[in-house]
């Protein structure tokens, strides 16, 4: 393959350059958030207006997750070969397209299948808003403008659950809108970022993408995922299903796995995978996104169901976990950048992630708001101060024509601890809300048919029945967020091992200063990255230390 040339230098930009283009990106990164939280507290009154039932609630979910994680290192790689803004553009467009499909969905099914063609837009967007920031503005500084992204994603997830409530909570309007609501905005920032985001174009001769890897690892995800939704329901746990099911995963995984060591152009390369900050950072992002997205999703259907509240208070219940978020991404943003350091703020955030989601796993259909809301606020403070800062810290180790791979792999890896955690979270729920729902009616002796509690639109069942299916799904939310805090351990020793580094300052890592790092990550005893970056940023060329 020949080398990359490129049609513009990358100039250093101006502080308020930077800023304008930022403006673009924000919105667009706005937008991608807004299409989940929006739809968080409003989605027991869309299944139970699309008569949907449990395992659908969690798909609707799940469906674009699954899409965007497949999909997301594929727009990496192409960001690396491609100009980085006609491909966020391409992403908004399907992003609108799967919306407006969205909003027009007359069965639960639809809704899943819109909202999985939504989720391929969903994974442009979450990939090279991150590949955009990272060819503008140096690991040192993006520290500061991490802040900017902790403020939108506050924002995004604070005001989306709100909108969402009210949407469904104004006759005049109803649930399509939460899908419609998008639509504006995200023509905004299409013109927007036309006219402010200019980056260098990359090209490369003989470009391969390799669809068969990203193809393999859909579909070994699928299956997996599949299997979790009905197994011990459809069939047993021990059973030629699940042989058949789990096997094929593992087969297709493992099939992947060769396929993606043998491809010129891998949409998950191996060799950055490999790297010890890589893969620690990709540990940690799974528990991230086990613990962000399952937090997000269920919190809204334990206000709503658990508790009877209506969908505008749920989303106003969840500012606590919000504002952790805000607050904590913009102050370990301005002191990473200070200080140049990133791995004691990863280490204190996950340590809060596990604490957050081990108070959350005490609650139940009747505890104090009060307690409800410290634990969230200490699960958004773990989220802001872990989630933006791995992708950083891997993009600190690479140089700037592999920035795009690196950092969709650790997105990609996000998105799929988030996929797989709101699968089995949501199975979980389901099995237990089921089981404590046909005790609790045969209890208080109502006879139980096969429907009961099976659908979550509680204004058809009777009082007594509503009431045993709140208290249900109150108290078996805790258990799941017991198992979040299990997961988030993960996180905890992730970041422990991860070396101490200081951020480089230049916007790239001269080739002779990868090799030093990926040697140091690979060489017990050799020098620290910071060294290496400092060196790096003089513009010198340190050997490769080896064994």
């Amino acid at each position: 393959m020949s080398a990359p040339t490129t049609t513009a230098e990358a100039a250093p930009m101006t502080h308020r350059q930077t800023l304008e283009a930022l403006s673009g990106l924000l919105l667009v990164l706005f937008v991608a958030m807004l299409s989940s939280t929006v739809v968080s507290t409003a989605l027991p009154k869309i299944i139970g207006a699309l008569d949907g039932s449990q395992t659908q609630y969690t798909w609707v979910v799940t469906a674009t997750l699954l899409t965007a994680t497949a999909t997301t290192p594929i727009w990496g790689k192409l960001a690396d070969l491609f100009n980085k803004k006609t491909l966020v553009q391409v992403a908004i467009v399907v992003f609108l397209a799967g919306s407006v499909v969205a909003g027009f969905s007359q069965t639960a099914g639809q809704l899943i299948a819109a909202r999985a063609f939504q989720g391929i837009g969903v994974g442009g967007l979450q990939a090279l808003v991150q590949v955009a920031i990272a060819a503008m503005i140096p690991p040192r500084e993006r520290g500061r403008y991490n802040g900017y992204l902790g403020g939108v994603m506050a924002v995004a997830t604070v005001g989306g659950p709100l909108l969402g409530g009210l949407i469904v909570d104004t006759s005049w309007l109803g649930w399509r809108w939460c899908f419609f609501v998008g639509v504006p905005v995200a023509l905004v920032a299409l013109v927007l970022l036309q006219f402010t985001l200019r980056l260098p174009t990359v090209r490369r001769d003989n470009v391969k993408i390799d669809y068969l890897g990203a193809t393999l690892i859909a579909a070994g995800v699928s299956v997996l995922l599949i299997w979790i939704s009905f197994v011990d329901d459809s069939f047993a746990w021990l059973s030629w299903q699940t042989a058949a099911m789990v096997g094929g995963a593992v087969l297709l995984l493992a099939l992947a796995t060769w396929v993606e060591s043998r491809a010129a152009e891998p949409v998950v390369p191996l060799g950055i995978v490999r790297e010890r900050t890589t893969a620690l950072a990709i540990l940690g992002s799974l528990a991230v996104g086990m613990a962000m997205f399952g937090g997000a999703v269920f919190l809204g259907q334990y206000f709503q169901i658990g508790r009877g509240y209506s969908p505008t208070e749920a989303g106003l219940l969840t500012i606590p976990m919000m504002a952790g978020v805000l607050g904590s991404s913009i102050i370990a943003g301005r002191m990473i950048t200070r200080t140049g350091r990133i791995k004691p703020y990863i280490v204190v955030g996950a340590i809060l992630l596990v604490a957050g989601f081990a108070l959350l796993g005490t609650i139940d259909h009747e505890t104090s708001l009060v307690l409800v809301g410290v634990a969230m606020f200490v699960v958004g403070t773990g989220v802001g101060m872990t989630m933006q800062n791995l992708v950083l810290a891997v993009q600190n180790t690479v140089s700037l024509r592999d920035i795009g791979a690196a950092s969709s792999t650790v997105a990609f890896f996000r998105s799929l601890g988030g996929t797989i955690g709101v699968s089995v979270l949501g199975a979980v729920l389901a099995r237990r809300v089921s089981d404590r729902i046909t005790h609790d009616l045969a209890a208080a002796g109502i006879p139980v048919s096969g429907s009961s509690g099976g659908s979550l639109n509680l204004d058809v069942l009777p009082a007594p029945v509503r009431d045993i299916v709140r208290a249900a799904y109150g108290d078996a939310t805790g258990h799941i967020f017991l198992i979040s805090a299990a997961i988030a351990v993960v996180g905890v020793v992730a970041a422990l091992l991860l070396r101490p580094v200081t951020l480089r300052t230049s916007l790239d890592l001269p080739d002779a200063a990868r090799s030093a790092a990926v040697a140091a990550d690979a060489v017990d005893g050799a020098p620290a990255l910071d060294q290496v970056a400092v060196d790096a940023g003089r513009g010198s060329r340190p050997p490769a230390r080896r064994a």
